[in-house]
């Protein structure tokens, strides 16, 4: 795995699990009661995104170990996922 590939694997990982984190316990501004003046009633009363960000950066960094050391241990390699046989075996 080259320098670029962890970080794109590092990136697509964090905006995968921010995605997933992003719509957790949140309180609508409907159901607080709150609505401010020219925005949706289901808009976030506080969406806290500072923690979540910082959240997803731990989760991320945790599965980011995992998948590379899978992939660095050579546990699983391109030639596993090659389901049609493209790839031409030495």
């Amino acid at each position: 795995m080259t320098i670029t590939g962890a970080i794109v694997l590092f990136s697509v990982t964090w905006f995968m699990v921010f995605l997933c984190i992003l719509p957790t316990r949140q309180t609508s501004q409907a159901a607080a009661g709150e609505i401010v003046p020219g925005s949706a009633a289901s808009a976030p009363t506080d969406p806290q995104i500072g923690r979540k960000a910082k959240l997803t950066t731990w989760i991320t960094l945790v599965l980011w170990v995992i998948m590379c050391g899978i992939i660095l241990s050579g546990w699983i390699s391109i030639r596993d996922t090659d389901v049609f046989h493209l790839l031409k075996r030495p």
